[in-house]
């Protein structure tokens, strides 16, 4: 059976004070929610406090990115052992912004997908087109490619332990967002893919959708089929907002 998940991502925003009162609403408003899966993704320097703060609720935590390298001398970079200390559950890897802000190829993306998973943490690989590219019809290529990556270093079997978020670029920070429709299409091809490989492994697989998801459009995204929850951005930096998203979807 598919896990139901929402996941907030935080990016570069949040400060301890902020984080805090966003923190402790959220916690109020999913109080008692147990039929999903709720975690946040938060700047590495705020995972001691998240912590502190989130043990013994109903909701987890992780970070947003990891070093594909376990140490060494790589200045400025997270390892996934260092990740461990803090008992983070989930990490993302291959954001968009991660792609193409900061030049993370699909090989690199596949690196730190499989750092995450031998120390026992889910990465949330994160798969998607650009507005170009889905003007040009390649959207599935796109997708296919950036999965096919990842499987051929770490084996289809992987996924078992793994999430990915189908998010469409053209509908991140935009305020446009793909169609219930347009979303479930997407998904559909992912794990119609995956099942040509391993039917057991796509049944299972959950699949989050990330892309402008609003209180207002979660319940129509959700209903879709194939669309097991979402990877929310802005969304979740506001509590009633989260809560709602997360509500929709426990419903």
């Amino acid at each position: 059976m598919r896990k139901k998940m929402v996941a907030g991502n935080w990016k570069m925003h949040g400060n301890l004070v902020e984080n805090k009162q966003l923190l402790d609403a959220i916690v109020t408003g999913l109080n008692g929610l147990y039929k999903v899966n709720f975690f946040v993704c938060v700047p590495y320097p705020y995972l001691p406090s998240v912590q502190s703060i989130l043990q013994n609720t109903n909701i987890a935590w992780g970070a947003q990115n990891l070093s594909q390298f376990e140490r060494g001398a790589y200045t400025g970079e997270i390892s996934a052992s260092m990740l461990n200390d803090f008992e983070c559950r989930y990490v993302i890897v291959g954001h968009s912004e991660r792609r193409s802000l900061f030049g993370e190829d699909s090989q690199i993306v596949a690196e730190k997908y499989q750092a995450a998973q031998r120390a026992g943490i889910t990465p949330i690989l994160c798969v998607g087109e650009s507005l170009e590219q889905r003007e040009a019809g390649t959207t599935e290529q796109v997708i296919e490619e950036q999965l096919a990556t990842v499987i051929k270093l770490a084996g289809v079997e992987s996924l078992a332990k793994a999430i990915v978020a189908y998010e469409p670029v053209w509908a991140i920070g935009t305020g446009r967002t793909a169609s219930p429709e347009q979303a479930q299409d997407v998904h559909s091809f992912i794990r119609e893919g995956i099942a040509k490989q391993n039917v057991n492994i796509a049944k299972s697989l959950t699949i989050l959708y990330g892309g402008s998801v609003k209180a207002s459009n979660a319940s129509a995204l959700f209903d879709m089929s194939d669309i097991d929850g979402g990877l929310i951005g802005g969304a979740s930096l506001v509590a009633n907002d989260f809560v709602a998203i997360c509500r929709a979807l426990h419903q």
